[in-house]
Formats: structure tokens, C-alpha cells, sequence
């Protein structure tokens, strides 16, 4: 529970893909999100997607580019998933590439240990996309 800001919590990703449609196709069709909301034209245009179980949005923006954003950039993100496996080969039948096959690591983590299964793919621009869930 946070105190300092009641009901904080994350309500979207932000993605600026250089080919919107490769991109778009790749998350609707590849992963199976579902469109939500959309607006504007062109390099202007934005389509929000759900992620499916959960609350997850992906907020797709149009008029990407190669540079890098002045005003800074994500490592990864993660999306929680109930076959970690699975999800990584979906997502290679889909276009992506591969980065990290999927692998269980026990963490060494506070309060309490835990062990998590991971995989990171590489989407069709550049991000790095994990899919991740907690297996002990």
C-alpha cells in the first residue's frame, strides 16, 4: 500500500516503434494483445493494447526512430505469464528474436527466497520483452 500516493500503481507501457504496423501486428496478432483505444494519424498516431489477464496496457506510439530518446529509455519489460516456455516460443513464432531462452533462477532475495522463470526476446523494434513468473 502506498501512503504517500493512494492507488499508485502502473497503468501502461509506452513503446515508439519505428514501423507501427510491424509492431502492431506483432503484438495483436503474434501475442495476442487486443486493441483498446486509439488516436491520431500518421506519425501522430497512438494505439493502446490489453495484454490480456491482468490490468496491462501497452500504450503503442507511431513515428519512432533509431536515436535515442533525449529524455531517456527502458531497460526491458516484463510481462507475467503462466507458461514462461511457451510464451518465448510464441513470441519467436511471431517475429521475435531470441535473447535469453528460458531458464529458472533461485534468487537469494529478501524477505523471502524465490525462484522465477525467465526468458527475454528481442521485439520488432529493438525492445527487450521478458516474460516472467514466480515458480517457488
Amino acid at each position: 500500500m502506498n501512503t504517500k500516493i493512494p492507488g499508485l500503481g502502473i497503468a501502461h507501457l509506452a513503446l515508439k516503434a519505428k514501423d507501427f504496423d510491424k509492431s502492431y501486428k506483432f503484438y495483436t496478432e503474434g501475442l495476442g494483445m487486443t486493441p483498446y483505444l486509439s488516436w491520431g494519424e500518421g506519425d501522430s498516431h497512438i494505439q493502446m493494447l490489453k495484454c490480456g489477464d491482468g490490468a496491462g496496457i501497452l500504450e503503442l506510439f507511431a513515428g519512432g526512430s533509431d536515436e535515442l530518446p533525449e529524455m531517456g529509455k527502458y531497460i526491458h519489460f516484463a510481462y507475467s505469464v503462466e507458461d514462461v516456455d511457451a510464451a518465448y516460443e510464441t513470441a519467436l513464432a511471431a517475429g521475435a528474436k531470441p535473447l535469453t531462452p528460458p531458464k529458472s533462477v533461485a534468487l537469494e532475495s529478501e524477505p523471502r527466497k524465490v525462484t522465477i522463470r525467465i526468458a527475454f526476446v528481442i521485439g520488432p523494434d529493438g525492445e527487450q520483452i521478458e516474460f516472467f513468473k514466480e515458480v517457488g
